[in-house]
């Protein structure tokens, strides 16, 4: 048996392998759910009703989806490109570092500028620490797998001291979080009485544009071209130093903005738990996805919509919430898979 590439993937084939990958998921992960002794279709349907059942659920997988379509943005784009940018969490707190630093009122702008400014410095923010590793990577030949992963500890290590020293709120009773943004830096909430906010129209913008960006203008394919072949890319004398230091900014940018969404959107101060590993679950969100960018809403709604309907199975059924995680790890195996074989088919021989 051997694998050997298809020459034409047909539709059918493409839209299809997600899905059955999804259901293969299920059906894998029904089995620790079973060996609890909880009934599995039961258990199921009550993950589908906590994720989308009602007006509540489905405003909480909203909520839960929009950092993760901003951190999937920022690994896809960076990944077509073929660089490894593991460092969206850190990027996602520098961004919300920015939004408290300007959105607390650092700058007396106007209330009309304000929000934007919050937005430009959060994209900022999460794009230069970016664009470090890029640098080494470019100029050292430095691996910018290790330095993105590790700026994350930097990162955070930096928050912690800034909560507990020059941003520490002084009405926070002496816990490490810095003060709330000021109004006009907060984005408006979209359905009242829920936590949804603008930041999912920003995020469904943007992965809107990614998609036309990637796909529809010369840079796009001329990122795509890098992540094929470097060597071929300089070889058609493509500028790859340019061409990575852009992906970079854009992919930085994206990963901060969601850590603006979060700030300016949800919580309106900084802590130290911002984000349960939203940068993280960003790569699995473009992984499934295969990198696509409108296909990274559906997987963040996918993987938001486990998370939370988790909750309620867990609630429910004295099922743990963990089971979320096995569900997700187990999606991203058979995505792969299921990429795999939509690439290439089996051959006797």
């Amino acid at each position: 048996m051997r694998l050997e590439p298809r020459p034409h993937v047909p539709p059918g084939l493409r839209i299809g392998a997600p899905v059955a990958a999804a259901l293969v998921a299920f059906g894998l992960s029904a089995v620790p759910i079973a060996a609890t002794g909880a009934p599995v279709l039961e258990a199921y349907a009550l993950l589908l009703q906590g994720a989308f059942g009602s007006t509540f659920a489905l405003a909480e997988t909203l909520t839960r989806a929009t950092p993760l379509i901003l951190t999937g943005l920022a690994v896809a784009i960076a990944f077509r490109a073929n660089l490894w940018n593991i460092g969206a969490e850190g990027q996602l707190y520098a961004g919300a570092l920015a939004a408290v630093m300007i959105g607390g009122g650092a700058l007396s702008l106007p209330a009309p500028l304000l929000l934007p400014a919050v937005l430009v410095a959060g994209a900022a923010a999460g794009a230069l620490l970016l664009l470090v590793p890029t640098l080494l990577k470019l100029r050292f030949g430095v691996d910018e797998v290790v330095t993105t992963l590790l700026l994350n500890f930097v990162v955070l290590l930096f928050v912690q001291m800034m909560l507990e020293g020059p941003l520490q709120d002084p009405m926070g009773m002496g816990w490490p979080q810095s003060a709330p943004v000021i109004g006009a830096a907060e984005l408006p909430r979209l359905i009242p009485r829920t936590r949804v906010h603008a930041g999912l129209l920003l995020a469904l913008v943007l992965a809107v544009a990614a998609w036309l960006y990637a796909e529809r203008t010369t840079w796009g394919l001329q990122a795509r071209a890098v992540g094929t072949g470097v060597a071929a890319a300089r070889y058609a004398g493509m500028n790859v130093t340019a061409i990575l230091l852009r992906t970079a900014l854009i992919s930085g940018g994206l990963a901060g903005l969601a850590g603006v969404s979060e700030i300016a959107g949800l919580r309106g101060y900084l802590t130290q738990d911002l984000s349960p590993g939203f940068g993280y679950s960003g790569i699995v969100v473009a992984m499934l996805a295969q990198l696509n960018p409108l296909g990274c809403v559906l997987s963040a709604l996918f993987i938001a919509g486990v998370f939370v309907g988790a909750d309620s199975m867990s609630r429910a059924l004295g099922v743990s919430s963990y089971l979320a995680n096995l569900i997700v790890a187990t999606s991203l195996l058979t995505m792969l898979l299921a990429g795999l074989f939509t690439r290439y088919r089996l051959r006797r021989g």
